[in-house]
């Protein structure tokens, strides 16, 4: 790859926010400067999702500075937490350069700059010395755009395990710094993107000491918001706020601006904002102590990707958010659908791949004072075992337990018809061949719908279960399921058998062993 286009722009962004979901938890652990809130990972997440979401709505038709422009502002207006609102000012420093075909090293550089700039009181051993360190590696590097990238990526590594022996308190804790941790991260995956390499699951270093989280009380307040006023308004601001507290971070231009800052009271943090422009978007955190909950009753929501399973779903009292089919749920959908829910809430996510979107929406629900637990359903069947078993009359954790464990112990297959040539786990598949896959991996190749059904289910069964769960697809033919329901009847008498119209595309049949 010679130049950074829209597509590989639009891989880069998700294979960032994905990476960031990853390692979220991670992150989260080493969370101690500037104050040891454990929400760095987080943060950094929710700020790369609303980029990766932003470019991932454009037309696929439009040119590369819109794309790089549409990245930056999704950061902006999405930006979350200290590192979030930094990370969302040096992706403004890469589209400054790279939007108009400019040189990725300069493009490092200035996102560098921009990110040290947006910093009230800059530190060393954080993502700003991550950042730079990079930036100054890839500059050394030649013209070929994958070694850029490959440098900027190493030496980022490198100088994530230098942040120690830079601010005392991480040498203290044992930790590296936490957003330098994403920032690495954020390197790592753009030169996968160029280079074309496997994005797999990046390395955080385990904290060496015991991170203790902050629970001091009068810590203060987290005021963030988005703001509408002029460049000159901005800089009174900023010189207010500096005076009124501390980890101030303003970023932003034209007209648009995201500030955050940790005060005593959050009152006249606001009011500034108030005499410079127009707040909007007002986030308010207590940073010692959670806040209560919203009272509202006990909810599911359900992710679905057919009509049928939405029905389902809903037929349970769950809560249901659609997606289409090899797609994730919008963000603020799944944020909806959590809040009205209830204030104790299980989501099922019912895909792998939607399971970091729903972590994300969890984590913004619980700042309304939901209290919010992500179910590891990484298929349709297993997200209808665990709401068969959902009893909101229970404590909620006890709920959680019952679900969780019903959902575990549900064996997941399903049929799906090749559209290439490829080398599978069962052999090599050709085009029109009939998938069997068993807890995603293909376990049977064949011929025909039914009879790979029939061999699917048998396997499955090999290991036990009571009840066998099978979902139709859209344009599945007539009688799948019946060869199915009488090789059972045949074969294992004990076994129940539940059969849906999902409507699901692409799959003509989804099968659940319990």
């Amino acid at each position: 790859m010679e130049v950074l286009d829209p597509p590989a722009v639009r891989r880069w962004a998700r294979l960032a926010a994905d990476a960031l979901g990853g390692a979220r938890t991670e992150i989260d652990a080493l969370n101690v400067f500037p104050v040891a809130d454990g929400d760095t990972g987080t943060n950094l997440h929710l700020t790369m999702l609303s980029a990766a979401e932003a470019v991932e709505s454009l037309p696929d038709d439009v040119d590369v500075a819109v794309v790089w422009q549409t990245l930056a502002y999704g950061a902006l207006v999405g930006a979350r937490g200290n590192s979030g609102v930094i990370v969302s000012q040096a992706l403004r420093g890469l589209s400054d350069v790279l939007k108009d075909g400019g040189d990725l090293r300069e493009a490092l550089l200035r996102a560098a700059a921009l990110a040290r700039q947006c910093v009230a009181r800059p530190v060393e051993g954080t993502v700003l010395t991550v950042l730079e360190s990079a930036a100054l590696a890839a500059r050394e590097a030649g013209d070929d755009l994958a070694e850029v990238a490959r440098r900027a990526a190493g030496e980022a590594r490198a100088a994530l395990r230098r942040t120690p022996g830079q601010l005392d308190v991480l040498a203290r804790s044992g930790v590296v710094d936490a957003g330098g941790a994403g920032a690495a991260i954020l390197l790592e995956t753009l030169s996968a993107a160029i280079t074309g390499s496997s994005a797999g699951r990046y390395d955080v270093p385990a904290p060496t000491g015991r991170v203790t989280p902050m629970t001091e009380v009068g810590a203060g307040y987290e005021v963030m918001y988005l703001l509408d006023a002029e460049d000159a308004a901005v800089a009174a601001l900023r010189d207010e706020l500096d005076a009124m507290g501390d980890s101030l971070v303003v970023v932003g231009g034209d007209g648009l601006w995201n500030v955050h800052v940790h005060v005593p009271e959050a009152g006249p943090a606001v009011e500034a904002a108030l005499r410079a422009g127009r707040p909007h978007r007002i986030r308010i955190t207590y940073l010692a102590e959670p806040q209560g909950k919203a009272g509202r009753g006990r909810g599911v929501v359900a992710v679905a990707a057919g009509d049928g399973i939405a029905a389902l779903f809903e037929e349970c009292g769950a809560e249901v958010v659609r997606r289409a089919p090899g797609t994730r749920p919008p963000l603020p959908a799944l944020v909806a659908a959590i809040r009205r829910a209830g204030s104790e809430v299980v989501v099922l996510p019912n895909d792998e791949g939607v399971g970091a979107v729903a972590g994300a929406a969890a984590e913004i629900a619980r700042e309304d004072g939901v209290h919010v637990s992500v179910l590891p359903t990484k298929a349709t069947v297993q997200g209808l075992a665990a709401l068969a078993v959902h009893d909101p009359l229970r404590r909620f954790d006890d709920d959680v337990v019952a679900m969780t464990d019903a959902a575990g112990h549900t064996r997941h297959g399903h049929l799906a018809v090749a559209d290439r040539e490829a080398v599978t786990s069962a052999g090599v598949c050709r085009p029109g061949d009939v998938l069997g896959l068993i807890d995603g991996d293909v376990a049977v190749i064949g011929g025909a719908l039914g009879e790979v059904a029939v061999m699917v289910v048998h396997r499955m069964l090999a290991g036990g279960g009571e009840l066998v769960t099978l979902v139709t697809g859209a344009g599945a033919p007539p009688g799948l399921t019946s060869g199915v329901e009488e090789h059972l009847r045949r074969t294992r008498p004990d076994v129940d058998v539940a059969v849906y119209e999902g409507g699901q595309g692409g799959y003509p049949l989804l099968i659940g062993v319990e």
